[in-house]
């Protein structure tokens, strides 16, 4: 029977190849750089509102992965409250998004300060204000005293993909990983967070919450990478498109005797993706905010301002009057008569691509 990372003497001293990683490493602190330097572009609301979508996204996403869909109005509302941002339409949030936010920005906006046991117990109490999940009581703010095992598979039939260490072991091995979470920072701080990713994955301390815990635990390191509790980009949302070789790579690596060079590559570029998404997200940010600026003296109807939202914002779809007509609640010669105004304004042009209907875009 193979034997698992945790069961070696090695444990948990992690080795990698430094070399392969420092390529990868050197690529995503560039992109890092980059986006700070694009974000300090921005204007003061601007940045205020692309942080609140990234936190949102962050804590959407890092639910979904563990399967619990939670409502984005609610989770948005209840970020911007806590931030201090106002804004048009918002909502009461139920306690279960209260909590999952409460976690995420104590996570990354006290970024600097220590995690300690204390700290996570809160952060734990806070995913499962009730004791249970779902229907079943849990230990809370403390970690599991029952055996932990991930499986699969009908009952009778299931597959048994990992076993963590066995309860007694739980408080020492927790122990051990603070002190080094908080007093080893001879570690590049995405390294880090790549590593404290694994580990407290493999330890599994608590009876339920460990994937969204151990993604705070990462966003706070990354936060720490940047030193700014400004967040601007979202691994949860990356892991979670990429969630298939997530879990496959974690089962390979349980296995090695202490060797995770292959983890730290796959994380590194991971984290690279979801900075590339961001970074043309800003792109289209800054893009619509020059459009703006460029046409502040432009006289538009609310129609055309709506529909030129609508395009800057990533138009899913062809643009024809008929679509113009229904968004706006116009009839189709209004619309027409909104376009041709657009398009003699410079603002619009006929697609080139021709065909029986006539589709518009923006103008370069």
């Amino acid at each position: 029977m193979a034997k698992y990372i945790y069961q070696y003497k090695s444990w948990p001293n992690f080795t990698w190849n430094e070399k392969e990683i420092q390529l990868i490493l050197g690529k995503v602190r560039h992109l890092q750089g980059k986006i700070i330097g694009q974000i300090s572009a921005l204007g003061f609301s601007i940045k205020e509102d692309t942080m609140l979508t990234t936190l949102t996204l962050d804590v959407l996403k890092s639910s979904e992965i563990e399967g619990q869909l939670l409502n984005y109005e609610q989770v948005r509302s209840s970020i911007a409250r806590r931030l201090g941002i106002e804004y048009a339409g918002m909502v009461h949030s139920n306690r279960n998004v209260e909590g999952v936010v409460e976690m995420m920005l104590d996570a990354t906006q006290n970024y600097d300060k220590p995690i300690d046991e204390e700290r996570l117990f809160g952060w734990h109490a806070a995913l499962f204000p009730t004791g249970r999940s779902g229907m079943y009581k849990i230990d809370v703010a403390r970690y599991r005293h029952g055996e932990m095992q991930i499986v699969s598979g009908a009952m009778g039939k299931e597959k048994i993909h990992y076993e963590a260490p066995s309860p007694k072991r739980v408080k020492y091995e927790m122990d051990q990983f603070l002190d080094w979470l908080n007093n080893n920072n001879e570690i590049d701080m995405v390294i880090k967070s790549a590593i404290a990713h694994f580990w407290f994955i493999i330890i599994h301390p608590f009876d339920d919450g460990n994937g969204r815990i151990v993604r705070a635990i990462s966003d706070l390191l990354l936060a720490r990478s940047d030193n700014s509790s400004q967040r601007f980009y979202s691994l949860s949302n990356q892991i979670l498109i990429e969630r298939k070789v997530y879990y496959k790579i974690l089962q390979k690596i349980q296995y090695k005797e202490g060797e995770i060079t292959e983890w730290i590559t796959w994380f590194l570029n991971c984290l690279y993706r979801a900075l590339k998404d961001t970074e043309q997200t800003i792109e289209k940010v800054l893009f619509k905010a020059d459009f703006w600026d460029k046409h502040k003296n432009t006289i538009l109807n609310s129609r055309q301002r709506l529909m030129l939202n609508k395009l800057l914002d990533g138009f899913e779809g062809k643009l024809k009057t008929s679509k113009w007509a229904k968004i706006t609640k116009c009839s189709q010669d209004t619309a027409l008569r909104d376009i041709k105004d657009l398009i003699e304004k410079g603002i619009l042009r006929k697609e080139k691509s021709g065909g029986r209907s006539t589709n518009y875009e923006l103008n370069d």
